[in-house]
């Protein structure tokens, strides 16, 4: 399919590897526009906390006003010192935001070490104010940026040009992967296989040696390395220094590519860098802590919603002719049975007209889109997620979290493998990564594999992204049926 493709890179290969080669055109308009970001936020804070502080501007308050002018340099040289604007923190995961904090902190410390130590008497209001408001801004501006960005990857704008390196299987799916979650920003143009030949998706232009020359001519920025067993210690070193020269990141899939960052860590063992791998934690402190923010948030919340609940509750009863409430009987942590609770979307014969439909059943799981035994409300309300409130109550009683797997049916628990019964190790949830990644539109492989991800990694802050990014996915109604 890509022979064409591949002679015409073969006749064209260079004989060297260019060195020192620039960085996209767009990573460096992103970091721009974080330096900038970073400085407006920073002189924002600092208005805001004269403005509160002081009021009206006095010759007691001109040396503030100039500590304010003065504070966005600072800010930017304590973000630059921290590695902020590292291109690889560019877009996803968790550490840039970490590293903001981490920046916060390290100028509210120093600046109290200086002001202490040269007895510089401060007004603490100004600077209690100021700093803390400083990394508030910064964070929200460098999400708006990262939404920014979310957006023009998803048209396939400011995205990395990425040679997969792997066996055929591994590389086929890293690239469903990368296509299904494109705001990643992973675009691989070429693959290098074992035997130079293969059907991946994109064109294989090589075996392993041919790494860097396909990165030279296709002016790739990443390569992905796939666990295999021909890239060991050794030669995986080789391949970085011979990318090394054009600055080509070299990013590594270890064979454990559903374990987490924070569960891994590198020991030097008898001059080997050995991957430790902590098992998840499923009991002790931090499921104490989990259980009681689940129950207290969903305290908060029912009273909160409770008007909401009330009219949802009346509307339900007058277009489903029937209770405004659903119970079902689902499975718990442990295979513990529960009743679930659920607006009825439904109308009242629904259960025995199941039999008469015919579905587009994908493992266990009974979906089918446009349902005809929904009525108008409901449809409305799975569409937004809002028939899932009454869930609450069981949040609130203890059989569910506000995050984590799937609810299942007792009927899907009894056909469930070995491996996919590790999603009763912990609650269901409300919301989980199977909902902001798709949620009905997702196969069911798909689905257990990130209920498996969400068993092996949680942690409190896993929920609180999973729960932000949950508002979103409401909002847009997609794969909700």
């Amino acid at each position: 399919m890509w022979d064409g493709e591949v002679k015409a890179v073969v006749a064209e290969r260079p004989k060297t590897v260019p060195a020192g080669a620039r960085p996209p055109s767009w990573t460096i308009r992103y970091r721009a526009a974080a330096v900038l970001c970073d400085i407006v936020c920073a002189l924002l804070a600092g208005a805001v906390a004269v403005a509160v502080r002081f009021g009206e501007v006095t010759a007691y308050v001109v040396p503030y006003v100039a500590l304010s002018g003065t504070l966005p340099l600072l800010w930017v040289i304590v973000m630059g010192l921290n590695r902020v604007y590292e291109p690889r923190l560019i877009g996803v995961g968790s550490e840039e935001f970490r590293r903001v904090a981490q920046s916060g902190f390290a100028v509210t410390a120093a600046v109290a070490v200086v002001a202490y130590v040269t007895k510089t008497d401060l007004a603490r209001g100004y600077l209690v104010l100021a700093l803390p408001l400083t990394t508030v801004f910064t964070l929200l501006g460098r999400y708006g940026l990262r939404r920014a960005l979310h957006r023009r990857r998803a048209r396939g704008h400011c995205m990395r040009r990425v040679i997969a390196v792997g066996h055929p299987e591994a590389v086929a799916d890293l690239i469903r992967r990368f296509r299904r979650e494109r705001y990643h920003g992973m675009d691989v143009v070429a693959a290098c296989l074992p035997t130079g030949r293969g059907e991946v998706g994109v064109p294989v232009l090589g075996d392993f040696t041919d790494v860097p020359i396909v990165v030279a001519q296709l002016r790739a920025d990443t390569v992905a390395v796939l666990a295999c067993p021909e890239f060991d210690g050794t030669a995986l070193r080789r391949l970085a220094w011979r990318l090394e020269r054009s600055r080509t990141d070299l990013v590594v899939a270890p064979a454990l590519m559903e374990v987490a960052g924070p569960r891994t860590t590198i020991r030097p063992v008898a001059g080997l860098p050995l991957l430790h791998v902590e098992h998840p934690e499923l009991a002790g402190a931090r499921r104490l802590i989990k259980n009681g923010f689940d129950r207290a948030v969903a305290g908060l919340a029912l009273v909160l919603l409770a008007p909401l609940l009330a009219g949802l509750a009346i509307g339900v009863r007058a277009t489903s002719k029937g209770p405004a409430l659903f119970r079902q009987t689902r499975v718990g942590r442990d295979g513990v049975e529960f009743t679930i609770l659920k607006f009825r979307t439904m109308r009242v014969d629904a259960e025995a007209r199941k039999v008469e439909l015919v579905s587009d059943v994908e493992g266990v799981l009974f979906k089918i889109r446009h349902d005809p035994r929904l009525t108008r409300l409901g449809a409305w309300l799975r569409r937004h997620s809002l028939d899932e409130l009454p869930q609450l109550l069981n949040v609130a009683r203890g059989h569910m979290s506000l995050v984590g797997p799937r609810p299942p049916l007792p009927a899907e628990v009894a056909r469930y493998g070995d491996d996919v019964r590790r999603r009763l190790l912990v609650r269901p949830g409300m919301t989980g990564l199977w909902q902001v990644n798709g949620r009905s539109d997702l196969s069911w492989e798909e689905s257990v594999r990130l209920d498996l991800r969400y068993v092996e990694n949680w942690s409190l802050m896993l929920d609180l992204q999973i729960l932000w990014k949950t508002w979103s996915a409401v909002a847009r109604g997609a794969g909700a049926y």
